[in-house]
């Protein structure tokens, strides 16, 4: 691999959903998720880091170090025994756990990208990852609509001796007619020096941000595509501005005569203000 990250990141996604669901809440029967208070929709990091994981599973399938910790089906308990038993018998306790930790950073690239707390099973300890995702929040409030959906098929026998008509079943589809989200990341050096986060995984990190969608497709997600990506990078480890005055110098506004609810990226424009940056701080458009 190549060397560990030594610079300090900040960076903004923006990405849309046209006519599809970004992120289902449970809680309330699958809606798109909102804030209640202000209506913007939301999206989680942890359904952004999915994502990222499943872009990688896709792109690194079998490569050594790119192998994904969470993953549909996996037993982590099983994996984090596997470390433990790489190591042989030479080390105990404390010592054990710590070398435990280091090959699950080394073999999982969401490990040490992102983090783990491996304290189910045999201890591996618990890694904090240098990589960090907020929420994203739509730019402007969205508003789910609900569709009735039919199923005109049938499962068993019995519902096929029915009479025609009576073994339709009845459903919902929720969907967001056009929502732009927003997304702040933070890749912190102090942190990747500690799991191993390299130059190399660093790439790889902006290559899935503006892929991710690209290999996400289903009907309930509509059409998405990543839009921007702005990325910070300072000359330091620990930085050389406070994070939110750098995501402040990326501005989204309604173009110019452009009225009532967005329906495409081109309602919106997108600037970034480059005039009289930190010292030490130099922007990077990725996307």
């Amino acid at each position: 691999m190549s060397k560990v990250v030594e610079n300090r990141y900040e960076f903004v996604l923006l990405f849309d959903v046209t006519d599809g669901n970004p992120n289902g809440d449970p809680d309330a029967g699958n809606l798109p998720r909102i804030d209640p208070e202000t209506g913007q929709g939301l999206v989680t990091d942890v359904c952004l880091k999915r994502k990222i994981r499943n872009y990688v599973l896709l792109t690194r399938q079998g490569q050594p170090g790119y192998d994904v910790f969470i993953k549909e089906k996996a037993v982590l308990n099983k994996l984090i025994e596997e470390a433990h038993q790489a190591l042989g018998d030479e080390k105990q306790g404390a010592d054990r756990t710590e070398e435990a930790r280091g090959v699950m950073c080394r073999r999982f690239y969401d490990v040490r990208t992102f983090g783990a707390v491996m304290t189910t099973g045999e201890n591996a300890g618990q890694v904090r990852g240098p990589v960090q995702l907020t929420f994203a929040r739509s730019v402007e409030p969205v508003v789910p609509l609900e569709h009735t959906i039919t199923r005109m098929s049938v499962a068993t026998e019995a519902e096929a001796e029915r009479q025609q008509g009576e073994n339709r079943t009845m459903g919902r589809k929720f969907t967001v007619p056009y929502g732009l989200y927003r997304c702040h990341g933070f890749v912190s050096a102090a942190l990747a020096g500690q799991t191993g986060f390299s130059e190399e995984d660093l790439d790889l990190l902006w290559e899935a941000l503006v892929n991710m969608f690209e290999h996400d497709r289903s009907a309930a997600r509509g059409l998405m595509c990543s839009r921007r990506l702005v990325v910070f990078r300072h000359d330091s480890k620990l930085g050389n501005a406070p994070a939110h005055t750098l995501f402040e110098r990326l501005q989204v506004r309604r173009s110019n005569g452009i009225h009532g609810p967005a329906r495409a990226f081109s309602d919106y424009e997108v600037s970034v203000d480059e005039s009289d940056l930190p010292s030490g701080v130099t922007i990077l458009n990725r996307l």
